[in-house]
């Protein structure tokens, strides 16, 4: 087993570590099977920290490189932490021209955070989706799993202060 991974002065409990080590030996020696280990990872720690990868990278002998590569590429993956809930607002074309860039900057600046960050308190993180797929529902905030339509800018506070 691995010393304790240290991250932004937290350490990952010894709990958390002999879990990840038990969850990368289910996908050892499983070809195609490093997307599914990240997911495992991130859901057991929150996000995926360069300890964690490393020790992906270790345990199933795949180089480093690589998981960065996919880690990057793909938007769910998250190297930094994340909040407890994520805040993601619709910028698609539909959502932009009913407001959705004017939700976002009531968020920035209520919340004190930018795209991409976490709050203090690590309760929200800010992010930017691309089109919900649902244009006449414009503009779309989802917050974890739930999807506000038509939402305007002297709501969204209400709807976000929900979830504390």
């Amino acid at each position: 087993m691995m010393a304790n991974l240290s991250v932004d002065e937290e350490i990952i409990s010894p709990d958390q570590e002999e879990a990840l080590e038990l969850i990368l030996q289910k996908f050892k020696g499983k070809p195609g099977s490093l997307i599914q280990a990240l997911h495992a990872a991130q859901n057991l720690i929150g996000y995926l920290p360069p300890p964690v990868l490393k020790k992906v990278s270790h345990v199933l002998d795949i180089p480093l490189s690589e998981i960065y590569g996919i880690v990057t590429f793909y938007h769910f993956f998250s190297l930094k932490p994340r909040g407890k809930h994520i805040i993601q607002v619709c910028l698609g074309t539909a959502c932009y021209v009913r407001g959705g860039q004017e939700i976002l900057n009531r968020l920035e600046e209520d919340l004190e955070i930018g795209v991409g960050e976490v709050t203090e308190d690590r309760l929200y993180s800010l992010e930017v989706m691309r089109c919900a797929g649902a244009c006449g529902l414009a503009p779309i905030v989802k917050i974890d799993n739930d999807i506000y339509k038509r939402v305007n800018p002297a709501q969204i506070m209400d709807i976000v202060k929900s979830y504390s």
